[in-house]
């Protein structure tokens, strides 16, 4: 595996190939990004990821400083997935300027996540294309635990004709169904055994609406309920269309349920597609 960290000996490393496969994370790697690289080397010939934690990301200049850099386990971890190139370049490269131009992302980021992160998608949506026209990807593969952001980013590939094709990732789940996320090493012991709760109540909503009730309202009512009677502090927990996010209808068959829900000073998101019968 080839680590670069600069602009120019990446386009001259990458200028030859044929096809190329782009996983974009911010390091601090864990079994759910390794299962993209695992579905990103049977799909192309070259493997890119890239690792930046990016400033833009982030509500406070403290969360930013102390999101984990882990940059040579990752490392390891990646030559493990037989992956091409590690790109890993420095911010100023990235941002040689103020960044002053923005991709503008559609109304349906302001809802979810986009209500409780100001600005998020739209700094997350501006990162991605920049590697994006860096890179020039044939493939890029995002997880579904970020569903919100993969149906942005989904909409911005095919809106603005970019010629890359987007593969959905699953979301990688311990033993107990907790959500692998970088997050969790926030969780304190006592806190990580209570935090499949989460999952669990989004469980409950999938087989209640897919055994056939069509209450959703009060489906998402309960699950608020038992999360703030065990201590937690509830964004949301809704259920949405999954191509478009809008709010579910009891007339439409794929739907999706998202939560987000802060145990302590553990924000942690999760969400469940459904299938129903019309």
């Amino acid at each position: 595996m080839e680590i670069i960290t600069d602009i120019l000996s990446l386009h001259a490393r990458l200028k030859k190939e044929s096809c190329i496969a782009f996983i974009p994370t911010m390091g601090n790697l864990h079994a759910g990004h390794l299962s993209l690289a695992k579905i990103a080397r049977k799909k192309a010939s070259c493997v890119v990821v890239s690792i930046f934690v990016n400033r833009l990301q982030f509500s406070e200049i403290k969360d930013f400083n102390k999101y984990p850099r882990t940059f040579e386990s990752d490392s390891k971890l990646l030559i493990n997935e037989n992956v091409n190139v590690l790109f890993a370049p420095h911010e100023s490269d990235l941002f040689p300027l103020k960044q002053e131009f923005f991709v503008e992302p559609p109304l349906f980021a302001n809802i979810l996540e986009g209500e409780f992160r100001h600005n998020f998608f739209r700094n997350v949506a501006t990162i991605v294309l920049k590697f994006f026209n860096l890179i020039h990807p044939q493939i890029a593969l995002f997880g579904k635990k970020d569903y919100q952001q993969l149906k942005i980013i989904s909409a911005m590939v095919q809106q603005l004709n970019l010629p890359i094709e987007i593969i959905a990732g699953e979301t990688i789940r311990t033993q107990d169904g907790l959500a692998l996320s970088s997050r969790n090493l926030y969780l304190s012991t006592d806190e990580r055994s209570k935090a499949t709760r989460l999952y669990q109540v989004l469980l409950e909503i999938k087989i209640q609406v897919e055994s056939g009730s069509k209450d959703f309202q009060s489906l998402q009512n309960k699950a608020r309920e038992i999360l703030k009677n065990r201590g937690w502090e509830v964004d949301y927990i809704a259920l949405h269309q999954r191509n478009t996010l809008a709010p579910a209808q009891a007339n439409v068959q794929d739907l999706v349920v998202l939560g987000a829900a802060r145990l302590g000073n553990t924000r942690l998101i999760d969400n469940l597609e459904i299938s129903t019968k019309i």
